[in-house]
Order: C-alpha cells, then structure tokens, then sequence
C-alpha cells in the first residue's frame, strides 16, 4: 500500500488552535462500519451508544512539560584526540530540547529532539536556568539526540517548574497556563508522555458517570506517548515503515475488567495499539513491555470492537491505523463530510466514534 492512499485535503482553518470552554461540547462524527453509513451527534451524547457488557478502555498516561528552552553553555572538556581547539567555553543562542522518554532508570538521560540540532555536537552543554543543564552524549537515527542531566533534585519536579506544555506543531500559538489543565485528560495519573491521548480530551467526570449509568464499565491501561505515535512516515510504501517503541502497562485488575466485558471501546489509537499488542501476544492480561506495533489495513483485530478517536493528519500512522480499523475508502468519505461540515481537526478539535 502506497502513503499516497491516505491523504485527504485539509485547509489550515479547520485546524482547532484552542480548546473549546467545555470539554463534552465537541462534536461526534458516529460512524456505523456495518450500514456503511455516519451521523452528526455531540460527544456528550456518547453514552446513549454504550450498554451493559461494554467496557471503556482509557489511557491513564498524564502529559509532562516536555519542551524546555535554554542557551548554549560550551563543550565540557573532551578525552585527548576528541578535543577542537577551535572550540572554548562560550555562552550562545536559543536551544529547545523536546524530551521523548527516559532511557535511563535514574531518568535523568532522555531521548530528545533538539534544534538546532545541527549545531549541537557531542559534549555540547545547554543551560536552563541557573540549576540545571544537559549533555548531548549521543546522536540517534531521525536526528534525535540522547541528553543527559546534571542538576540537583527530582527531575521531574525540575521540569514542571521549567518546561512548557509539549503542544504538536500545527498549533500554531505558545502554550499557555491553560494548556497545563486542557492538553491532560481528566483520567491522567501515570507521568510519562510527550502527546495527550487527544481522544481522552473530550471526557468529563459527568460523561464518565453517564457511561457507567448506561451499563459501561472503565478499564484503565497506560501506554507512555512518544516519538512512536507522531513519528512522520518517511517511506512511500507503509508495509516499510517501522514504529518507535513505548512503554505500556496493565495491571490485572484492569485485565479482569476487560475479559468480562462483550464489547471493548477503545478510547484513542493508543489504546487501540497496546489492546491489540497484548491480545496477539497471548490475550488480555496483566503486561509491561514495549511495543511498536504498526497497525494498517490487513490488520486483525482480536480485542477491540468501537473507537473513540480524534480527526488526524493526512498520511499520518494513525489515520492508517483508523483506516484499518473502519476501511480506507469509508474513513477518507467520512473525513471529507467532517471538511466539508465543520469540524475541528487535531488535538482540540472534534473526534469520532466508530461502531
């Protein structure tokens, strides 16, 4: 299957800049896979499509400020034979680091993005504020660097005094202190992700009483977002394009939950993937591990049965991954009503519940 196969048109304007007042207030595209058939509703109607049996799946991941601004502070001093003597102590330029995950159990060395990459070399210190600063000590595939932290203190106590709200590219305004409550859905406990699992942006503690009221149970599993969801497709033909993995986790009593349940809905693509990874790797029970399963039209399903999902980017994995779910030439239709009516696209914008 050729990128090219799932693109659709989208004009900037439909590109949701700011959440809207009331989270429960987005429109819901309902897609029915069977009659081949949508209606417009609201989210907060969500609840009348659920019954007794089904058993929402939520990822409980909570968003930490991952983008931090600080300034060039030199090269620490090289090993004899690495040295550039053309290169000295210098304080110099803007540098953004986009941390992705840990990789390191103390978590004070991260995969990151930073920029200007090009200019950061090996041993190249940034400084953020007067008590903490990190090392470029490795460079990765996609220009990812490793960085590692010298500082005082948890750093994740560090990072939410210094770092600001890790909003995608297309929103296209600094994040604000409003962002700090809305780019986190109400459900997040577990610190660990880059993204929202935007399609939990939408619940509310009053929606989540409804669905139980209807007969829904809640399951709750975590899957850490990171460069492996957003990631762009550098390949034409999808079957080559390879994920980057994140960390998952569910616990048994949650497992239990979603073995009784008839009908697993899936809250977001990131539920979608680590159900999935775990049903085709044994069934629904407890797990941890990686995953960086790549889900495209083909794809089984063994544990999800509906989906609440968010409108995506054009040749993005997670359109793929929908498309996979509700049919390529179905998903495309659908996403040209929602162009075509109104809706609001991305992260705070509208969503979809697939049937």
């Amino acid at each position: 299957m050729l990128l090219s196969e799932f693109d659709y048109h989208l004009p900037a304007g439909r590109i949701a800049q700011e959440p809207l007042k009331d989270r429960a207030a987005s429109r819901m595209l309902v897609l029915h896979r069977a009659e081949q058939r949508w209606e417009d509703r609201w989210f907060r109607e969500l609840p009348s499509f659920l019954q007794p049996g089904d058993c929402l799946v939520l990822n409980d991941t909570r968003v930490f400020p991952a983008r931090l601004y600080g300034r060039r502070a030199g090269v620490r001093a090289l090993p004899v034979g690495k040295r550039n003597p053309k290169r000295h102590e210098h304080l110099s330029g803007q540098v953004e680091v986009f941390l992705l995950r840990p990789v390191a159990e103390d978590h004070l060395t991260w995969l990151a993005l930073v920029h200007p990459g090009r200019k950061m070399n090996l041993g190249e210190r940034v400084r953020f504020g007067e008590s903490l600063e990190a090392e470029i000590i490795a460079r990765g595939e996609y220009g990812e660097r490793t960085v590692r932290f010298h500082g005082e203190g948890d750093i994740y106590e560090r990072l939410e005094r210094i770092g600001h709200v890790p909003l995608p590219p297309y929103i296209r305004r600094p994040d604000t202190p409003q962002d700090r409550d809305r780019y986190q859905t109400v459900f997040a406990r577990q610190t660990g992700s880059v993204a929202a699992p935007t399609a939990g942006l939408h619940f509310t503690p009053a929606v989540l009483r409804q669905c139980r009221a209807a007969g829904a149970d809640t399951a709750r599993i975590t899957l850490h977002i990171g460069l492996g969801t957003f990631q762009p497709i550098h390949t034409e033909v999808i079957e080559r394009h390879h994920l980057h993995s994140e960390s998952y986790r569910i616990a048994e009593p949650e497992a239990r939950k979603m073995r009784r349940a008839s009908r697993l809905v899936a809250v977001g693509t990131t539920a979608v993937r680590t159900l999935e990874t775990v049903a085709h790797s044994g069934g629904l029970r407890a797990a941890e591990g990686e995953t960086n399963l790549f889900i495209y039209p083909g794809f089984q399903f063994r544990a999800v049965g509906a989906m609440v999902t968010n409108f995506h980017l054009p040749k993005s994995s997670l359109l793929i991954l929908v498309c996979a779910f509700a049919g390529t030439e179905f998903t495309l239709a659908a996403y040209r009503h929602a162009v075509d009516n109104g809706y609001r696209f991305y992260s705070y914008g509208d969503c979809m519940l697939i049937l």
